[in-house]
């Protein structure tokens, strides 16, 4: 089966989080900013954003390193000095497969970008950029209620669909936790650890040969989280 990789760019997503600088100079002219009046933008905002991903980013990087199908999210931290010049560029994120790689790449060549601005002037300023990459396989699907995602602590419903597989010649597994068949190509996954889980499904009519892999972002459980059993 092949992967179709799709990419979705969460775009010019504004962090109001501050970021540590141990030694920020008293010059203010090279002082990194943490808070801004108005923070660094690319130029032309978000449609411009998504044009320059379109000619720049290669979707394919996380099927070609082997990664399952599933949803990643990379964050770079970088600075943008007062003539829009980026730097520093640093990966928040460990998702590995060379997505983190992949977006420093990009922001490298991002150009100038409009910096940010304090009491009506440019001035040098941190920024925080994610990215999102999907990739899907072609004729398989794990479907949960919140999409892609599990949470510790709860019975998360899945339905798993595979083309010219039979629900009762699914063997699944899960690399932390547990997983249960109620049938008919329903589960239920338990789950404990923060981070990421893969579910892997094989086809027990060809001696478990694998079929697919998905991965799941795991978050932790709330009350408020509908639909979901303890």
């Amino acid at each position: 089966m092949l992967r179709s990789p799709v990419w979705i760019v969460l775009c010019l997503m504004i962090s109001s989080k501050l970021f540590s600088q141990s030694d920020i100079s008293a010059d203010t002219t090279k002082r990194i900013f943490e808070k801004v009046d108005e923070e660094a933008t690319f130029p032309g905002g978000e449609q411009e954003w998504r044009k320059f991903l379109e000619r720049n980013l290669n979707p394919s990087v996380p099927v070609d390193n082997g990664a399952p199908c599933g949803r990643y999210t990379v964050y770079v931290q970088f600075v943008v000095n007062k003539e829009g010049r980026v730097s520093n560029i640093k990966p928040l994120t460990r998702e590995g497969f060379g997505m983190e790689q992949e977006v420093v790449r990009i922001m490298s060549e991002s150009g100038l970008w409009t910096p940010a601005m304090m009491n009506g002037k440019p001035v040098n300023a941190y920024r925080k950029q994610p990215v999102t990459f999907v990739t899907e396989q072609e004729g398989f699907v794990i479907k949960s209620k919140t999409p892609l995602v599990l949470f510790t602590k709860i019975d998360n419903e899945l339905t798993i669909e595979v083309d010219d597989l039979k629900a009762e010649n699914m063997e699944v597994t899960i690399s932390q936790g547990s997983i249960t068949s109620n049938g008919d190509g329903k589960f239920i996954a338990r789950v404990s650890k923060l981070g990421r889980v893969r579910i892997t499904v094989f086809n027990k009519k060809k001696k478990n040969k694998e079929v697919g892999v998905m991965s799941f972002e795991v978050r932790e459980h709330n009350t408020a989280q509908p639909g979901a059993r303890l």
